[in-house]
């Protein structure tokens, strides 16, 4: 079965998860500077069966979408010329930042550890992901 795979996309870093390939479980893959974002994408979706692809949707808490969404549109425009085949959905993503820091807390991780926004921005796409399998009830 292919895989889902979930973009937390940021303007310096973007965090990445996918699903096993049975759809089951959403698992933090990678944080990715967000320039060579294209260059791991192109190599993973080769390498892999990716079924589609999951964009986190900044949202405001009151239904705005969030400044970072014209660089998002840009990165999908390009997503989708280069992997036509793949359908690229959007999930909302308020508060995953929150919930990811959170997550990481009371996992018991070192002080360090929790500040590491790479880690961060992983989980976080972990969280996307995992949303977007509950809502489609896969």
């Amino acid at each position: 079965m292919p895989r889902i795979i979930a973009i937390d996309y940021g303007i310096k870093r973007t965090g990445i998860a996918v699903t096993d390939e049975l759809q089951i479980i959403a698992t933090a893959l990678d944080t990715i500077e967000t320039q060579n974002l294209f260059v791991f994408l192109d190599k993973y979706i080769s390498e892999n069966n990716i079924q589609e692809i999951v964009v986190g949707l900044p949202m405001r808490m009151h239904g705005e979408v969030g400044q970072l969404e014209t660089e998002i549109q840009k990165f999908i425009t390009k997503l989708k010329e280069k992997h036509s085949g793949i359908p690229v959905l959007r999930q909302d993503e308020s508060f995953t930042s929150k919930m990811a820091s959170r997550a990481i807390l009371e996992s018991g991780a070192k002080k360090k550890k929790r500040q590491d926004k790479a880690l961060i921005d992983k989980v976080s796409a972990t969280i996307i992901l995992q949303s977007y399998m509950e809502a489609n009830r896969l």
